[in-house]
Parts: structure tokens; sequence; C-alpha cells
């Protein structure tokens, strides 16, 4: 069973590997024989994943308003594989490793959570990182903004003026950098596009006439009642 399991993986993946703009796409459920790659199989499947990974590439690049190759990351190819690991997931080279184990365990609409961590991670192949000098809060709040933005942000994020850090990452700075967008209508776009070649806080004052640190003094003072 597990054998045709891969057989059937395998042949979704020749059908529909190629996306926009040329990009390619593959998805590998190395987890078939555990539980969770089972659930994976039943609930979510590698046609859609593949679908999810083009659409959410289509998402992505209209967030951060690349409308040409020159503004993109020259990224031909992203993988996704299914791993019986800890953890929910992560990205590196191009490559999106998410949990078998988290899939079986999700109590909740899985194909709805998979989609959101998926938007989230497919953010980090074609974000830009100020060349490695970003605060690692910042990328991770981008990510999770975007995730917001596609509408697949779950119930447990933290309310809008949570948090202790601008930075803190994750869910706090997705829902401050959705503030800020909200002062300057594709303000994420312009702070990613200035990411291309290096960082500083002082992008924000650039784009939003303030320091970093009194935008979120700010922000925290509009949702005061939500602490």
């Amino acid at each position: 069973m597990a054998n045709l399991v891969l057989i059937l993986s395998s042949l979704a993946i020749l059908l529909a590997v190629q996306g926009i703009e040329g990009v390619q796409y593959s998805a590998t459920n190395n987890a078939a024989t555990t539980a969770g790659g089972a659930r994976f199989v039943r609930d979510i499947g590698v046609q859609y994943t593949l679908q999810a990974m083009d659409a959410s590439t289509s998402f992505i690049w209209r967030t951060f308003q690349q409308n040409s190759d020159a503004d993109r990351k020259n990224v031909q190819k992203v993988s996704l594989f299914i791993d019986d690991m800890g953890g929910v997931a992560y990205t590196s080279n191009d490559q999106i490793h998410v949990s078998a184990r988290y899939i079986q365990g999700y109590s909740g609409n899985v194909k709805y959570e998979f989609t959101g961590v998926l938007y989230h991670e497919m953010t980090h192949v074609w974000q830009w990182n100020g060349n490695g000098k970003a605060p690692g809060g910042l990328i991770e709040g981008i990510a999770d903004f975007v995730r917001l933005k596609a509408g697949y942000a779950p119930s447990h994020w933290v309310k809008p003026g949570q948090g202790d850090r601008w930075d803190q990452g994750y869910d706090v700075t997705a829902r401050f950098l959705d503030y800020c967008n909200g002062l300057r209508n594709g303000f994420v776009a312009e702070l990613n596009k200035k990411m291309r070649g290096g960082y500083s806080n002082n992008y924000f004052v650039e784009l939003l006439g303030k320091t970093v640190d009194q935008l979120w003094k700010d922000y925290k003072a509009k949702h005061a009642t939500a602490n």
C-alpha cells in the first residue's frame, strides 16, 4: 500500500511541476508510511500542494509588488518535502520541509493550517533578507504578514497590539507590519525591496517618517485595550 501511495504521489508531481513564469514545483512525501504522511495523502495531497505552491508564489509576488523578473529572486525550482521530523516546517535553499508529525497531531482543519504554513515558507523562498543583516524576527514577521494577508492566520495568533517588541517575530511582528502597511499602502513591499541589498532600521524612517521604536509605541497605544 505504501509503495502504491509513493507511485501515485510521483505521478502527481510529473503532472504538475510547471507553474507561473516557468517556475517548477515538486512535492515529495518522504513519510508516506507514517501516520502523518498518510494523513497528508488523505486530507491534503500532492496535487493540492503543487497548486498551492503556484498560487502562493503569485500572491507573494503581488504582495511584494514584484511585477517583473528583475524584481524577484532568480529561483527556477521550489521543492517541498513531507518529512518524519519534529517542529512544524523550515525552508533552506529553496526547499521546504514540513513535519509529518505536526500534520498528524494537528486537531483542526489540517488543510487550512498546511496552506497557511505553506504561504509562510514560500515567502522565505521569495523575500529579501538584507543579505543576512535583517533581524530574524522581521524576516519571520514578513512571512506571517503574507500569511495574514492571504487569509490563513490561525485563531491562536496574538491580537493586534499584543507583544513585547516590534521584532519579536511571527504573529507579533506580522500584526505590527499590518499596522505600518495601513499607514502607507505598500509599505511591506517597499521595505522588502529595500532589503534586497542590506538592512537598516532607518528604512522605517525613510518610508513612514518615524523611527521603528516610535511606530511601535504608536501601535501599542492604538491597541492599548487589547493588552
